[in-house]
């Protein structure tokens, strides 16, 4: 046993804690207890068909860090044949195919945020483009194809689905995907003694295929775990989706600051649960996250640890630090003169900027700020003390911006509760 931050961390078997942490959707084990004995090489593939990894990716990439913090050996693979084809699971349409440099771009940044992500945790990082390039259509029907037989496969449900009455049809690549990721399990097997597939369920038919050619080519037993897909409690949908679309771990794609608030904003029903699939916390650190969060419900401590150490493992610590000041300063009532001149540079990643003289009217200031339509309405919003600075309400008789309502050269102007805009002083 040891300390943590919050009590005494009472140590799990792999399995204790896949289990604990809702990590095992289906499993060809018959006893996911027999995980708990030598340690192995598992393997588990990312898809490139996006230019960055999104957070449902991130749930997979967690997955894996258990097996590796209990001594299992990490095999990473890219997609960059793969996805050249594209899954045709969960789609009801063959998707668009995309350029081999695309896709040598996608698998180049996908590559650098897991190195970043997984951090200290060991890996090995392979492609299987290097592995299929070079094989001829003869060599692949003759050692790949001879071992699946046509009627499991389109007895899948999303191939069946495709085929059958007013399906869109699927052509023959895609009907090749399935295969292709079995070859990747053959050559893993052979090449770095990988036993064990790591996936998401979607994925479960796929691996089968590895399973079924590992057994049929080398007489092997292998086997799978699949993640379970990770839902929104409170809407029943697939979690991580947001009215912009996917949240990403590319921040010019989701800004660090939007990265933050969408984890910060969950709500208080799935709250334990992404504790236990984004976070490394132990079972005993939220066990007391959670009884000091339903002490005080309004505080959301489970949300504001989650935020704070999801943004930690994905961006870095001082970027988690910053942004967590910024929302503890806009949302939360911190004192603004504790913001730095790198907080506001991160804030005007995200608030509309303006660049103003001293001794500006304020009037003016709103209207430029998009604060007000016009300097009548700005007057009637500043008579109505609807006007904030750096969180602190106006007296009445302020008309101009000064010097000294600026920290670090820069000022939060709010309108009523939420609106806001970041003011630049120019010397």
């Amino acid at each position: 046993m040891r300390s943590t931050k919050y009590g005494i961390l009472i140590s799990m078997t792999l399995s204790e804690e896949l289990q604990w942490r809702g990590f095992i959707q289906q499993t060809t084990l018959d006893d996911i207890s027999k995980l708990d004995g030598d340690t192995q090489t598992f393997y588990h593939g990312f898809d490139a068909s996006a230019d960055s990894q999104a957070i449902g990716n991130l749930a997979a990439m967690m997955f894996d860090k258990v097996f590796i913090k209990h001594g299992w050996k990490a095999i990473l693979l890219a997609g960059g044949a793969t996805s050249l084809i594209g899954d045709p699971g969960g789609k009801d349409k063959e998707r668009l195919m995309q350029t081999t440099e695309t896709i040598a771009v996608n698998v180049a940044n996908a590559e650098k945020q897991l190195k970043k992500i997984f951090g200290d945790s060991e890996f090995t990082l392979v492609n299987n483009l290097d592995w299929t390039k070079d094989m001829n259509v003869l060599d692949f029907l003759r050692d790949i194809g001879k071992h699946f037989s046509m009627t499991p496969l389109v007895q899948r449900d999303y191939i069946a689905q495709r085929i059958g009455e007013n399906g869109s049809g699927i052509s023959y690549t895609e009907f090749s995907y399935t295969l292709l990721q079995g070859m990747d399990y053959l050559y893993l097997y052979d090449n770095y003694n990988v036993t064990m597939q790591l996936g998401g369920s979607d994925q479960w038919g796929n691996c089968l295929s590895g399973v079924e050619l590992v057994r049929k080519a080398r007489g092997a037993e292998v086997n799978v775990i699949t993640l379970p897909l990770i839902i929104n409690k409170a809407t029943g949908k697939k979690f991580g989706k947001t009215e912009d679309g996917a949240v990403w771990l590319d921040e010019s794609k989701t800004s660090v600051y939007k990265f933050y608030q969408f984890w910060i904003n969950i709500d208080d029903e799935g709250a334990e649960s992404y504790l236990k699939v984004y976070t490394e916390l132990s079972k005993e650190d939220i066990e007391e996250i959670m009884s000091s969060h339903a002490e005080a419900r309004s505080n959301r401590l489970a949300q504001k640890t989650l935020a704070y150490e999801v943004t930690k493992n994905v961006h870095g610590e001082e970027r988690a630090q910053s942004v967590q000041k910024l929302s503890e300063t806009l949302f939360g009532g911190q004192d603004y003169k504790l913001l730095t001149e790198n907080d506001f540079k991160e804030l005007k990643t995200e608030l509309l900027t303006i660049s103003v003289q001293a001794g500006t009217e304020l009037a003016q200031v709103l209207v430029d700020a998009d604060l007000a339509s016009s300097k009548s309405e700005a007057r009637r919003f500043l008579q109505g003390n609807a006007i904030y600075i750096n969180g602190s309400q106006l007296p009445l008789e302020k008309s101009t911006l000064d010097n000294d309502d600026f920290i670090a050269g820069h000022c939060v102007i709010r309108r009523g509760k939420n609106v806001n805009a970041l003011v630049e002083l120019v010397k």
